[in-house]
């Protein structure tokens, strides 16, 4: 395939939009690829989004988007969010007009349906992938003018027209697999436990765990990803915990707002447990990676697709679920019952990994160019 093309990337879920990124790169450089996303995060600008900053890191041009979203919650910035729907299609028709993209590769969500509908109608094939095991009203939408829907999980075929569903698996960065670039250092005498909320990070996780850190780096290592929001500024709030710390404990608690792809997969490989939400993404890197989870299912998640989720690794013992209600010090018991369990948890992924695919990248590259 010598003929250069340009593809438009865009959607929610920036994870695994950069994994088809990176495999597209490698595969096929002299394509030119446009992302279509959130500059910054919840409306923050002083808070630059994950995507954004991914994006840069690899010198393709960004679009920024400012698109509504409809939600099941009212308050004061649903009704924003509904003003700024047609100024999200509106933005859509001039950034297509002006790049022209061969293909229209979405990752679902709000951002993703302005794109795809105004690329339908210039007639830009279209391309979607959808995570969650049950799916969000945006892709269900673009499903009717796809040309093929990507899924994640099998059992979420019964959304989409039959003829047009691939199930792929999720893409997931080869990063998370990649131990030797990183310069942390731990103790590696120490059980080590890594909390995240995702790439925005999660107040209401921060919360619970912020209580037991004093516990925690008593015994563990303890990785932390706070997220960025300005909103809440957690990761500032931590850092004054750490400095709370004795000094010979400070260095146990590694905090940051993300980790980079330099080290996350130090991270991961360091970790024994993982304490996190669970998104699609997040769920599948710990899938590959074989790693005990114990999940804090978002309650107010889309379809309770959170939970869904969680109780899929929960049911074959590779997880825990803890509600986002409990109180800390029953998560530290959970945390610390884990930790010296953590060999059960492990030898339930023997047949788990083998029920997803790995190449999902490279499924949907194959796809898109194949029409």
């Amino acid at each position: 395939m010598n003929e250069s093309k340009k593809i438009m990337i865009t959607g929610g879920h920036a994870s695994p939009a950069i994994a088809v990124i990176d495999r597209l790169k490698a595969l096929y450089p002299q394509h030119s690829i446009v992302f279509v996303g959130r500059k910054f995060n919840n409306g923050q600008e002083s808070s630059e989004s994950f995507e954004y900053q991914e994006i840069q890191k690899r010198k393709i041009t960004f679009i920024n988007l400012k698109a509504g979203r409809i939600t099941r919650l009212l308050s004061l910035r649903t009704y924003v969010h509904i003003l700024l729907v047609p100024l999200g299609f509106l933005q859509a028709v001039r950034i297509l007009l002006h790049e022209q993209p061969d293909i229209i590769l979405t990752f679902g969500g709000y951002l993703g349906l302005p794109i795809a509908v105004v690329g339908y109608m210039l007639g830009i094939p279209i391309y979607t992938h959808e995570q969650t095991i049950h799916p969000g009203s945006a892709n269900r939408l673009i499903s009717n003018i796809a040309q093929k829907v990507f899924v994640s999980f099998a059992e979420s075929q019964t959304f989409f027209p039959a003829h047009k569903v691939v199930v792929t698996g999720n893409p997931v960065r080869k990063s998370i697999f990649e131990t030797r670039t990183s310069k942390l250092i731990i103790d590696k005498s120490l059980p080590c436990i890594y909390v995240t909320g995702g790439s925005l990070g999660s107040h209401a996780i921060n919360t619970l765990v912020g209580k037991i850190i004093p516990q925690l780096v008593q015994k563990y290592t303890v990785f932390h990803q706070t997220g960025n929001i300005s909103e809440f500024d957690d990761f500032h709030r931590f850092q004054k915990l750490r400095d709370t710390l004795p000094n010979e404990l400070r260095s146990r608690y590694i905090l940051t707002t993300h980790f980079s792809d330099i080290d996350i997969g130090y991270v991961y490989s360091a970790a024994d447990i993982v304490v996190s939400r669970s998104g699609a993404n997040t769920w599948f890197e710990l899938v590959f990676l074989q790693k005990p989870a114990l999940f804090i299912p978002l309650p107010w998640a889309a379809y309770n697709e959170q939970r869904k989720h969680a109780e899929l690794l929960a049911s074959q013992g590779a997880a825990e679920i803890f509600e986002q209600s409990g109180n800390s010090d029953d998560l530290l018991e959970l945390i610390n019952r884990m930790i010296d369990n953590k060999d059960a948890y492990e030898a339930a992924y023997q047949n788990i990994s083998k029920m997803y695919q790995s190449d999902a990248a490279d499924q949907i590259i194959e796809h898109i160019f194949a029409q």
